[in-house]
């Protein structure tokens, strides 16, 4: 499978509008979506997903969502809580991704909502 491929890192990031299931959940469905979208990404290309949310996240596991996803069930999933840094973003899930890619292709990093303050340089187009 790796021949033309590329093993590659994709980060990602968004918040939350609150700390409830429903709320989580459409957060991480729609960074998921965007992540999907912008990099040409099919399921059996994701090898990991790492999620990290901010401590005032705590209603869900954002990877009990990304693993409904179709062709997710190989796909290794992680939740762990971000660092406590005073100042920081809150309501935020962030997420490291390891997927084969075009090895010609550049990946797309969305950060998405309020997150894009995070990566002004990735908001937008990307």
């Amino acid at each position: 499978m790796t021949e033309g491929l590329a093993l590659r890192a994709l980060r990602a990031a968004i918040t939350a509008e609150a700390n409830t299931s429903a709320a989580i959940a459409e957060a991480v469905a729609e960074l998921l979506d965007a992540l999907i979208a912008r990099n040409g990404l099919e399921g059996p290309q994701v090898l990991s997903v790492t999620f990290s949310a901010t401590p005032d996240l705590n209603a869900c596991f954002p990877a009990a969502i990304a693993r409904r996803y179709p062709g997710w069930d190989g796909v290794a999933l992680l939740d762990c809580q971000q660092m406590a840094v005073s100042g920081d973003l809150p309501r935020c899930i962030r997420l490291l991704a390891h997927a084969w890619m075009d090895a010609t292709r550049a990946p797309v990093h969305p950060y998405l909502r309020e997150a894009a303050r995070l990566r002004p340089d990735r908001s937008g187009h990307n």
